[in-house]
């Protein structure tokens, strides 16, 4: 049967035909309003090519295909964009199945939907620094859906104007220079307001509810996402307060909620547990914006695409794997916050665990989001909790170098004189199971060290019976392949080799084959923030953390906290732009490892 299509394409299904579908493509148009639904059919073609439209999720078993015939354009590869609906707003669908062939539906578009982003916490550094602007470059992209309005929230005594102000000095057209850039900020600042209010009083969030209103005129499906950019200890109370009084009545409602969440088992769980007394798991969307990095990201395609490094992939070959996080400044005058937390749960327990997770885990079924977190769940669930024995803790102290007095952790003067708090941690997790059992995954954080650097080292086994072992000496550890993954800054992949120096003799080398992002790629890669806005406002949940994934995370770290404050274990010093306290070389040597940023880095790849 050939479809009604203005451009008079025509389809036929095959055995085993099967769909994906967007809610809300990239260029933001919404699958209720028709602006530009995308399907695909790797078992379907058709005629009349035409554009590409990104897609992702699973639609229902046994429908395999659900467009519309008016204004349609397909391609020979299996994409179908449709776009605008009928003077009478009445979309007629097709649905292609196997047995039934081509059945006609016919669905009441009339009314579109409509997007209100409340930034809880408005006033803040997190708000001004990274979300504002996260939400401008969407804009600036054309990501964001047509009908859209951002509402800054917070205690803080503010007109809409002030805010907007405030936001303006944050906001850079990154993206292209050439282009007149004022013109768009003011149409973005005219979608940005501000109200006050009190994050615990229900009064202020329905009046919260009555500006958002305002602004979802239109007869239009209001959608609402929360960002709670605030403290941990009023999340329950901004949750409360907007599900009862500023929650959607019939489009979805949102909260994306910022770490830490809980600082152990028992304080996470009861935070879910208060969460979920106003929220379903599927409304809770936790961040860790480490997800949202590109090479984070590129790990599974770098793994899973590639032919080369899946086998690889296991005890069989692999000796170690390190997982690196450092800044070269301190809590700079910030300490009362790190002091409550310290950095075995501020970068560790989240960052540094969730990279670990999509490093080890099983391949998935699917990219689906729920197939990945299943994955991480397992090796998580996996790995044997930390003791005391596994983990090496320091402190930075006061140091002088090049004529500058660099102040100590607890020169800090919101941090106490007598403050334990590590501001480093090294520490020997390991996963039981048949992939990585008895491969050492080593972590090391630290704040005031020598470099700011986030990287993966995947140290690779020594060549069973190498022949050219004399031409490197007693240290084979030198002659050890090498892939190394940069998170940031100067995003890059390299992989350690060796080679034969050009001349008569027999005298080998070590390089890297680079691939450098600045180099390669003249795009300027998004920040962390873009992306998890982008899929949260979407309801893509593959980069965001999900409940049990959460209790498995704390239940490799709790034992191991519990243990440094009971027996208040004093942090070894180092000073202020060091590489950190020596016992993280002794742990490492413990499991036969050396840390791979401490030898020398080739200038290409270096930070």
């Amino acid at each position: 049967m050939a479809l009604p299509c203005s451009n008079a394409a025509t389809a036929t299904a095959t055995s085993d035909p099967f769909l994906y579908a967007k809610g809300i493509t990239r260029k933001g148009a919404e699958f209720g309003s028709l602006a530009a639904a995308a399907v695909r059919f790797p078992s379907v073609r058709f005629s009349n090519p035409s554009c590409r439209v990104s897609f992702r999720r699973r639609m229902p078993e046994r429908t395999f295909a659900l467009f519309a015939p008016s204004d349609m354009v397909v391609s020979e590869d299996g994409l179908a964009t449709t776009v605008a609906k009928d003077s009478s707003n009445i979309l007629k669908f097709y649905k292609i199945t196997q047995n039934e062939g081509i059945n006609e539906m016919a669905i009441d578009v009339s009314r579109e939907s409509t997007v209100s982003i409340t930034v809880v916490g408005a006033s803040g550094d997190l708000a001004k620094k990274k979300i504002f602007p996260a939400l401008f470059a969407l804009y600036y992209e054309g990501c964001l859906p047509k009908h859209f309005t951002i509402y800054g929230y917070a205690r803080s005594k503010m007109t809409t104007e002030q805010l907007r102000t405030t936001v303006c000095q944050t906001l850079t057209c990154r993206i292209d220079q050439s282009e007149s850039c004022g013109e768009i900020i003011e149409e973005f600042l005219d979608r940005c307001f501000y109200h006050s209010g009190h994050y615990n009083v229900e009064e202020d969030f329905a009046e919260l509810d009555k500006a958002l209103q305002q602004q979802e005129v239109g007869g239009r499906v209001a959608n609402r996402l929360f960002y709670l950019s605030i403290p941990p200890d009023v999340f329950v109370d901004v949750v409360r307060c907007a599900s009862k009084c500023a929650s959607s009545l019939k489009g979805w409602m949102r909260m994306i909620v910022e770490k830490p969440f809980g600082r152990d088992l028992e304080s996470s769980a009861e935070l879910t547990r208060d969460l979920k007394q106003y929220l379903s798991e599927e409304q809770i969307f936790r961040i860790d914006h480490y997800l949202g990095k590109e090479l984070v990201e590129d790990l599974s395609v770098l793994r899973f695409s590639n032919l080369i490094f899946e086998p690889l992939w296991s005890r069989q070959y692999i000796r170690n794997v390190q997982i690196l996080f450092s800044e070269d400044f301190g809590t700079e005058g910030r300490g009362g916050y790190f002091d409550n937390y310290g950095i075995i749960r501020d970068i560790m327990q989240n960052h540094l665990l969730q990279i670990l997770a999509l490093f080890a885990m099983e391949p998935p079924v699917s990219m689906n989001a729920e197939d990945i977190r299943n994955e991480k769940v397992k090796v998580l669930r996996s790995m044997r909790p930390l003791q005391l024995e596994d983990v090496v803790v320091g402190q930075y102290k006061s140091h002088v170098k090049g004529g500058i007095k660099y102040p100590g952790y607890t020169d800090d003067k919101t941090v106490p004189s007598n403050s334990i708090t590590p501001t480093f941690a090294a520490a020997a997790l390991f996963i039981d199971n048949a992939r990585w059992d008895g491969v050492p995954f080593l972590m090391k954080a630290g704040k005031a060290l020598h470099n700011r650097r986030a990287e993966v080292r995947v140290q690779f086994r020594h060549v069973p019976g190498n022949l050219f072992k004399r031409s490197f000496g007693m240290d084979l550890d030198q002659a050890t392949n090498e892939l190394v993954i940069r998170v940031q800054p100067d995003e890059a992949i390299y992989l350690k080799i060796n080679n034969k120096v050009p001349g008569l003799g027999m005298r080998l080398d070590h390089i890297n084959l680079n691939l450098l992002y600045a180099d390669r790629y003249s795009r300027e890669i998004p920040d962390a923030y873009e992306r998890l806005l982008l899929d949260a406002i979407e309801g893509e949940r593959r980069l965001f953390i999900r409940s049990d994934e959460l209790d498995a995370a704390w239940s490799i770290f709790t034992p191991l906290l519990k243990a440094l404050e009971v027996r208040r274990v004093a942090p070894e010093l180092y000073p202020y732009g060091s590489r950190g306290p020596t016992g993280a070389h002794y742990l490492a040597a413990k499991y036969h490892v050396r840390w791979g940023d401490v030898g020398s880095e080739p200038q290409n790849a270096q930070a």
